[in-house]
């Protein structure tokens, strides 16, 4: 396995001073965009049509990114646009459609300058006004985008010319840059009624749409006007919803996909021993959690939540839902590939007396609950929740499991029920993550946790640039995630997708999301 990818954008674990912090969040990369090392043993070259197997895709999906919530989306997206900043393969923030930025000395305001001759692919000149429009889609108190949250810092967008965009924060934040990579935030073009477009797919990115039918197949072709250099080599891909492990499994292998995202962990040694196939793993920031709704009994009491969490055999589900491809969750979000995380937290462990403990403490002497799960959460889910059930019965807590089908359900029951099971990549910093996902009011928040020291501390840690304050920061906020949070993150997984042996890319691949940090399609090539 490749070495565990650092997704922190601190370039020093030494303290940085102010200035030295500047310097480095500008990011000062003028010129021709950079594309990440390749492999001296293989050059990209051009040709052919990408067969994509992908999870997550819903009829009710869109081309409109507020509307994002899992992989197949993201990938989509990043077929045919692109952000201002981009996660690199080595986890850094780098500029995509910005060439450089600049904050003042207290990181509330940000000022971005974008690159000269990008065009959309009606023809359309790339302006700042795009940008602040496209980012707009996301803001305002009315908004029910997905990434409200992501945007809910920036007080203002102004521009100054085609090419700047300025941004004015409610509050400081170093690790803003990383927030624009958010893959809601990609640049849409504004008609000529000065509408955002923002149902047409038309973008800057290496390909575009030709045909798009929800839930089922998008077909994109090669832009043969792209601005990156080195990248988007096949002449068309062909992206698949295809939510059966089973179904996208046996499609590589009999030829009719090229590449297929998350193989069963079951069969996946078998599918690598398979001629003519590779399987890529990598040691990632990807978790399984189960959101309990703080607004709804009993998950509203704290105690209930830690009976639940003391019940869980989390090794057991490693071991043997995840077939031994991952290490047990500490039910917070943060593993090892962070710079912040905190490795001498205890490691929660199973055990029968303290869950009877706490659920005594909330005054229960047994309960019944019920929870939601389907196999598009993760491959192996309904496993994983048979054994949650199996564990928790001797605690006195009786689970009644509920398998809910593939199609629908991020919109239909993840954060509408009570109890349910959710995956979630990691993001570029520890701050983004706890922002889209933990802060009061997020939209990726489902579980309505709402803890004012957490807030508080959020608020902190991103206005400070003291690595060791942040540390210390980041560690209070994993213990409060730890023992008063209602996401039980009970596990952590290894990125595994597969592709034919024709199928080539660089030595190193990202594991910031599946499919090289989601951008397979434009880095990847055919042999």
């Amino acid at each position: 396995m490749p070495d565990i990818m650092n997704v922190s954008t601190d370039r020093s674990q030494s303290e940085l001073s102010r200035r030295g912090f500047i310097v480095a969040a500008a990011g000062l990369m003028a010129g021709a965009y950079l594309p990440t090392r390749r492999a001296q043993a293989a050059t990209p070259k051009q040709g052919g049509t990408a067969r994509i197997g992908l999870v997550g895709a819903s009829t009710g999906d869109s081309l409109d990114p507020a509307t994002f919530v899992e992989t197949e989306r993201y990938v989509a997206n990043w077929t045919i646009r692109n952000n201002l900043t981009e996660i690199s393969v080595d986890g850094d923030i780098i500029g995509e459609l910005a060439e450089s930025w600049e904050p003042t000395a207290d990181l509330s305001k940000w000022t971005f300058r974008l690159r000269k001759g990008i065009e959309f692919h009606n023809g359309k000149s790339l302006t700042a006004a795009d940008v602040a429009a496209s980012i707009n889609h996301h803001r305002g108190k009315d908004s029910k985008s997905t990434g409200r949250t992501v945007v809910s810092d920036i007080e203002d967008i102004t521009t100054d010319g085609p090419l700047i965009v300025m941004f004015r924060l409610n509050k400081a934040n170093a690790d803003f840059p990383a927030v624009l990579a958010d893959f809601h935030l990609s640049a849409m073009p504004l008609d000529r009624s000065g509408q955002l477009d923002v149902k047409s797919g038309i973008g800057t990115g290496g390909y575009v749409l030709q045909s798009y039918e929800p839930g089922v197949r998008t077909l994109a072709v090669r832009n043969r006007n792209y601005w990156k250099t080195g990248r988007a080599h096949f002449d068309a891909v062909e992206l698949l919803g295809i939510n059966d492990t089973t179904a996208r499994t046996n499609a590589l292998r009999s030829g009719a996909l090229d590449i297929m995202q998350r193989c069963d962990v079951k069969t996946a040694s078998l599918l690598a021993k398979a001629p003519g196939i590779r399987v890529v793993e990598l040691q990632s920031a990807k978790h399984y959690v189960t959101p309990m709704r703080t607004d709804t009994a009993p998950f509203d009491d704290v105690d209930v939540r830690l009976a639940i969490k003391y019940a869980i055999n989390r090794q057991a589900i490693v071991d043997t839902a995840l077939g031994g491809h991952g290490f047990p969750g500490n039910d917070h979000p943060l593993g090892p590939t962070y710079k912040y995380y905190a490795a001498d937290i205890p490691q929660r462990e199973y055990d029968l007396d303290r869950a009877k403990f706490h659920l005594k403490k909330a005054g229960h002497s047994s309960l019944k609950l019920t929870f939601h799960t389907s196999t598009v959460a993760f491959p192996t889910a309904i496993d994983a929740a048979i054994l949650m059930k199996e564990h928790a019965r001797p605690a006195g807590i009786d689970i009644e499991v509920v398998q809910e089908p593939a199609d629908n359900y991020w919109s239909n029951i993840w954060g509408s029920v009570a109890w349910c099971q959710n995956n979630h990549n990691g993001r570029a910093t520890e701050g983004t993550l706890f922002t889209q996902a933990y802060k009061a009011g997020a939209n990726s928040n489902k579980s309505k946790w709402n803890n004012p020291r957490f807030n508080a501390l959020l608020t902190e840690v991103l206005g400070t640039i003291d690595t060791s304050k942040r540390r210390d920061l980041y560690r209070e906020m994993q213990m409060l995630i730890r023992d008063d949070g209602a996401d039980m993150t009970f596990a952590f997984t290894t990125s595994m997708d597969a592709h034919s042996e024709k199928v080539l890319h660089d030595d190193k691949v990202s594991a910031t999301f599946e499919l090289d940090g989601c951008r397979a399609i434009e880095r990847w090539w055919f042999a």
